[in-house]
């Protein structure tokens, strides 16, 4: 809005102006000082979705405890603050990665540890760094090298395939896949894989992928009968367009944009895509099953579906938003069926038509943010690289009470300058 110009003010209102931009900018400092021990962290504070979607709610009852979350991506650091004795055991299905599953591996190598933060981050102390949805779950690393060619690395879909079942055998009870394979179809070794987690009680989370690297309509895994797929929003709770696609298996959907995260190292980044929205669903996942450890994963979805709040347009948001607290809380009767489709009904169906020849294009790839910029791979391009944990620890109230008195120095010298122009004209 331009105004138009009106009468010169006078010497005097611009001098109390002064004051009173000197009494509140001091009076802030005050405040500030005073506040120390409530100062919010830049990191937690961007964790819109811990209270917007009853997380915060949802740990008066639980926080995840006794679960396992197999996070099959490309590698998760367990050394950084925020995930510091989250992650109990992983392997490698790469042929590139180490033993453990924690090297990052891959084109887009920092990937895994930004998903594992946002699922089961711990933070880097009461109310700071990056917490998960269920800090209190085990994270299993499972790392595949995906995003493009990776010199020495094994087959994709065999990967794939590979991690799964390792998943399921080392005691997950729920695997999260933020990736995608760019196409609706999938080989048959994941047939066999995703219907032996099945038959072994494990709920599978998947990205839907996003249009803004290229994936109009959601792709493999979340294809999969039986898979959990999931929808990005943005803060509003509307449809994310870049930050999501669409399809009917689209189950429900949860924030995908402004997300932030740590990569390997500890560097804080804010980031989008459904990359991201998948792990908030695994940990409300996990939430469910801790709270409920008598629940089959069929009935663990049930709740999940059943609770989240209607948005209409089921091949955009699916059965709606995620709701932790009342998947949680909330009396939901059990499932009447396979609520996410059977996949072994769909095997019996449809593979003995001949197999369609492979789509050389599609390859199974870590689901990419829009717009990525080349020097961080899923950063969103519109925020600058956060603070890491140790930053944080040694920028404290000084820096900010200095930052205050910086403004309040520019604020008189902004009017200080006014006044002397002013007596220039006169004289």
């Amino acid at each position: 809005m331009i105004l138009a110009p009106g009468p010169r003010p006078s010497i005097r209102p611009v001098r109390r102006a002064a004051r009173v931009a000197a009494a509140g900018i001091l009076a802030l400092a005050a405040a500030l000082t005073a506040a120390t021990p409530a100062q919010a962290d830049p990191v937690r504070e961007r964790e819109y979705w811990l209270a917007d979607y009853g997380i915060e709610q949802a740990w008066l009852t639980t926080r995840g405890e006794g679960v396992k979350v197999a996070v099959i991506d490309t590698g998760v650091d367990a050394s950084v603050a925020d995930l510091r004795g989250a992650v109990v055991g992983g392997t490698d299905v790469s042929g590139v990665g180490s033993a453990d599953g924690s090297k990052p591996v891959g084109a887009s190598n920092e990937h895994g540890t930004k998903v594992a933060s946002l699922l089961a981050g711990r933070g880097t102390g009461t109310g700071s760094g990056v917490i998960g949805v269920a800090p209190a779950a085990s994270v299993l690393s499972v790392s595949v090298a995906l995003g493009g060619p990776t010199p020495g690395a094994r087959d994709e879909d065999a990967q794939i395939a590979d991690a799964v079942r390792w998943a399921v055998d080392n005691g997950a009870s729920v695997i999260n896949m933020s990736l995608t394979r760019n196409s609706l179809d999938w080989p048959e070794s994941w047939d066999r894989a995703f219907l032996y987690a099945y038959q072994h009680d494990v709920v599978v989370v998947a990205a839907a992928g996003n249009r803004g690297s290229g994936t109009t309509e959601v792709g493999a895994p979340a294809t999969i009968p039986g898979v959990l797929a999931v929808a990005g929003v943005d803060r509003a709770g509307a449809a994310s367009f870049d930050a999501s696609s669409q399809g009917i298996t689209i189950a429900v959907a949860a924030p995908s944009e402004q997300l932030v995260g740590v990569e390997p190292g500890g560097r804080y980044v804010q980031w989008s895509g459904t990359s991201g929205a998948a792990p908030l669903v695994s940990g409300v996942v996990a939430l469910v099953r801790a709270a409920h450890p008598e629940l089959k994963a069929d009935d663990v979805v049930e709740r999940v579906l059943a609770t989240a709040r209607q948005k209409g347009q089921p091949e955009i948001y699916g059965r709606g938003l995620v709701d932790a607290s009342a998947a949680v809380t909330d009396g939901v009767a059990p499932a009447s069926g396979k609520p996410l489709g059977d996949l072994e009904e769909w095997v019996r169906l449809y593979r003995r038509a001949p197999a369609a020849t492979p789509d050389p294009a599609a390859s199974a790839t870590p689901e990419a943010a829009p717009a990525v910029p080349a020097d961080a791979p899923t950063a969103d391009p519109a925020a600058d690289a956060l603070p890491t944990a140790g930053e944080l620890r040694q920028v404290g109230i000084p820096a900010l009470v200095l930052s205050v008195f910086a403004a309040l120095a520019a604020a008189m010298a902004v009017v200080a300058w006014r006044h002397f122009r002013r007596l220039l004209r006169k004289g």
